[in-house]
């Protein structure tokens, strides 16, 4: 009897003293890949993707025995094992915009960890808050999100936990970005996570407000306003300075639907403008600018609405007058302009499994009279409404290049009695390189056939480039050459130079 109780204290002693060892191991490991992959609380994902060096631990994160760690050992390596499988699950699916574009990213079960197959949501809140309940968790669990607090470049220890806990709380109180004070308005905006997890803090704002206080170098002013600021869940990615591509919001069109509660603002300029003339001498020109603005929110992740403004002038005059002179004022019935067209717009990302392919639908409400013209007025527009609805998808081609895919399908003049109306299904390929993470330079083609009686069509290709200024803003130019039956006929010749602005918040 003494002898098998002495085995099981030996056994016990073996067991306690091998698992102290495979957990020294993981915070070690965990601390070095950190440092590796890590700064400035951004994540090189594509690196990571590319070297796969987190498989050694997501194995430990598996096969891990917490039964022998201290509470202090498991709370610790619990922190950790989220922020790797968190970086981990992303890297799988990278590139990507936001985790959120990954179906069920934090909820589905498919996550190994002490045995046990969980979700994201099931470690943070039935294993971590529910044995651990401390609010500075919410200052070191990284959900891979700009808005999470930053992602430290070193793993969380236990002896060092309650110091690092505190540490990180700290610092992201007193970040100006993540709690930001506006005097002049005598206004405080804080994280969603303030909102979202309010029972955590005390369960009222005036506990919220407590809980900040208690770790804030400057105190928040009292009697000023409370409100929350929309959550940015672009992705956690570094930038890096070599010719990888670490953010896919340097794709030409990311056709993925934006994320829920956030929005996209794009204004696009088009100016067209073609010249034509008897024989071989150009006499006449025709310049058409489109001012496009188009507007999305994420009413959820797959879903969004918004609305498009169309804003047109045309000018037609003869040579030897530049396109620009459209911008000028002219009392010629041969030059107008206006707001044409208003409607709303939706975009829809049909199947889970295949986020970068959505579709948009827009419909645009005519405004204004006689906007396609007659023998005193030129055309400016249709006179009926247009229906337009576009298919796209993107495929990334390694880490420098993508290629963008369109059909869309045009029903314009509807609904006017004196025309019939017109159908015509484009179709878009762009190239897209990256010789940097903030610049993209893309090539374009396009054919765009008419369906009617009498056959027509357009075809145009060109060169284009974007910057990405931040993140959340990019600027982009685009030249193309057009080419039609009509232009051929006349010796004619017709080109587009288009600026774009995007905004995402």
């Amino acid at each position: 009897m003494q002898k098998s109780i002495f085995t099981l204290v030996l056994f016990s002693l073996f067991a306690f003293a091998a698992n102290a060892q495979q957990a020294l191991s993981f915070f070690e490991q965990t601390d070095a890949f950190l440092k590796k992959y890590v700064q400035n609380g951004q994540v090189a994902y594509a690196k990571i993707q590319n070297e796969q060096p987190l498989q050694p631990l997501v194995q430990q994160i598996k096969e891990a025995d917490l039964q022998y760690f201290t509470p202090d050992e498991q709370k610790a390596f619990l922190i950790n094992a989220y922020n790797l499988l968190v970086i981990h699950k992303a890297s799988q699916h990278y590139p990507l915009a936001s985790v959120l574009d990954v179906p069920q990213f934090f909820d589905k079960k498919d996550q190994w960890v002490a045995g046990k197959k969980v979700s994201l949501n099931q470690l943070e809140k039935e294993w971590l808050f529910t044995d651990f309940p401390d609010a500075r968790l919410h200052f070191v669990l990284v959900c891979g999100a700009l808005d999470c607090p930053p992602i430290t470049d070193f793993a969380y220890q236990p002896a060092l936990l309650e110091r690092q806990l505190d540490q990180q709380t700290k610092n992201a109180i007193d970040d100006k970005q993540f709690i930001r004070v506006e005097p002049t308005k005598q206004s405080i905006q804080l994280s969603k996570i303030f909102d979202w997890y309010q029972k955590d803090f005390g369960g009222s704002q005036e506990m919220v407000l407590a809980f900040i206080n208690k770790y804030r170098t400057t105190q928040l002013p009292s009697g000023y306003k409370v409100s929350y600021y929309a959550y940015d869940w672009s992705l956690n990615q570094m930038v890096s300075t070599s010719t990888e591509i670490e953010n896919n919001e340097a794709r030409y069109v990311v056709s993925a639907a934006i994320a829920k509660g956030t929005t996209e603002t794009k204004w696009f300029n088009n100016l067209y403008t073609q010249q034509t003339g008897n024989g071989e001498n150009l006499t006449d020109r025709s310049t058409f600018f489109t001012s496009s603005l188009s507007f999305l929110y994420g009413v959820s992740n797959r879903f969004n609405a918004g609305f498009d403004l169309r804003y047109r002038r045309v000018r037609n005059e003869r040579l030897p007058n530049s396109a620009f002179h459209v911008f000028g004022n002219s009392d010629s019935g041969q030059s107008r302009q206006g707001v044409t067209s208003i409607g709303p717009k939706i975009r829809w990302a049909p199947i889970e499994a295949l986020p970068n392919f959505s579709v948009q639908s827009a419909f645009w409400i005519p405004v204004g009279e006689d906007l396609e013209g007659n023998d005193q007025e030129a055309y400016i527009d249709w006179d009926g409404a247009t229906w337009v609805t576009q298919v796209f998808n993107d495929f990334s081609i390694g880490s420098e290049f993508s290629l963008f895919t369109e059909i869309d399908f045009w029903l314009e003049d509807i609904g006017d009695e004196n025309d019939l109306n017109r159908f015509s299904t484009p179709a878009t390929v762009i190239f897209s390189y990256f010789p940097n993470p903030k610049t993209t330079l893309y090539a374009l083609s396009n054919f765009s056939p008419f369906w009617q009686e009498d056959f027509d069509y357009f075809a145009q290709a060109g060169f284009g480039a974007k910057y990405q200024f931040t993140p959340n803003f990019e600027l982009e130019l685009l030249y193309t050459a057009f080419t039609n039956e009509f232009l051929q006929q006349n010796n004619g010749r017709a080109s587009t130079l288009n600026l774009g602005i995007r905004i995402n918040r």
